[in-house]
């Protein structure tokens, strides 16, 4: 009785397919297999991205090592233009900011030991979280040491800085530790997928920096353009890898064309800030490399797609 009351005995299950080649009509069949504009984007985009791991295979094992470097580049350029520049870094300090002698001795002894000290650690990947915190530290004395917290596009320039320390903390993060029962605790995978996302979003700052600074051009404009969405996008972290190349790609032309301090005189006004933000922009460049290697993480678009 359940077979009769079914349809193995009168095979309606391929009368659609028989009916519709009747009439003229498309299968299902035929329905399923046309590729829609969205699955045809899709397969393009695999196409580029697995021709891109393809080229990145060889230098993929000292992705980490050259990200890491670079993200603290910036700080021991700054620890050697103060040695350098001892004499004149304590007149600015005194003079300008005001601080009494022992204090202004003080504060640089303190920043040059802190930046040379925990920049080796974290190319060397020893006591990373340690290291990291100190170079925060430096960040924020700095800013205040100096008086260039409401300089906004220093403020953006060093968010950037302090997403990639972040990714460097997050990349540090990789296996969980031992949590006594009973005490709710954030273990290093769950810590790692937060400050993921925080140094992702902190590194586009930069790129907004850049955006607001200078005049305005065809070039410029169509760059914004062009890095404003690959920004986006790896906020979201959608094809996230592969937007982080395009930045770099974007940071490093617009590094060597516009912060070219080696060609400028040497007792030109401009050749240090064009020099510190060239060092600036190498950093954020090494948070980007980091983001490549280690991925968007779980609180990402990318992840999200394989889970559904």
């Amino acid at each position: 009785m359940a077979q009769i009351r079914g349809t193995a005995n009168y095979h309606l299950g391929n009368m659609g397919n028989s009916m519709g080649n009747t009439f003229g009509g498309p299968s299902r069949e035929q329905n399923t297999n046309d590729p829609s504009p969205l699955d045809a984007i899709r397969e393009q985009t695999s196409k580029i991205e697995d021709w891109l791991d393809t080229i990145s295979d060889p230098i993929k094992p000292y992705l980490p090592h050259l990200g890491r470097f670079l993200i603290v580049v910036t700080f021991l350029e700054d620890a050697l233009r103060i040695f350098t520049q001892w004499h004149d870094q304590l007149v600015y300090l005194h003079d300008y900011r005001h601080i009494p002698n022992g204090l202004t001795h003080l504060f640089l002894i303190i920043n040059v030991l802190a930046m040379t000290s925990c920049s080796f650690l974290i190319i060397v990947r020893k006591y990373t979280e340690y290291a990291v915190c100190g170079l925060l530290g430096v960040v924020v004395t700095q800013a205040l040491g100096y008086g260039l917290i409401f300089d906004l596009n220093f403020f953006l320039r060093n968010l950037s800085v302090v997403g990639g320390l972040l990714m460097v903390l997050s990349d540090s993060w990789v296996r969980k530790k031992f949590a006594p029962a009973g005490l709710p605790q954030i273990d290093e995978k769950d810590r790692k997928m937060y400050f993921q996302l925080a140094g992702r979003v902190l590194l586009i700052f930069l790129f907004v920096g850049f955006v607001f600074a200078g005049d305005w051009s065809i070039w410029r404009v169509m760059v914004s353009l062009f890095g404003f969405v690959a920004c986006v996008m790896v906020v979201v972290g959608f094809k996230a890898k592969w937007s982080a190349v395009i930045l770099v790609l974007i940071l490093s032309i617009f590094n060597l064309l516009v912060n070219n301090f080696w060609t400028l005189h040497a007792h030109h006004p401009h050749k240090d800030f064009a020099k510190y933000d060239f060092f600036q922009i190498l950093s954020i460049v090494g948070g980007l490399l980091l983001l490549v290697n280690m991925g968007p993480g779980q609180f990402s678009v990318d992840e999200k797609k394989k889970v559904y």
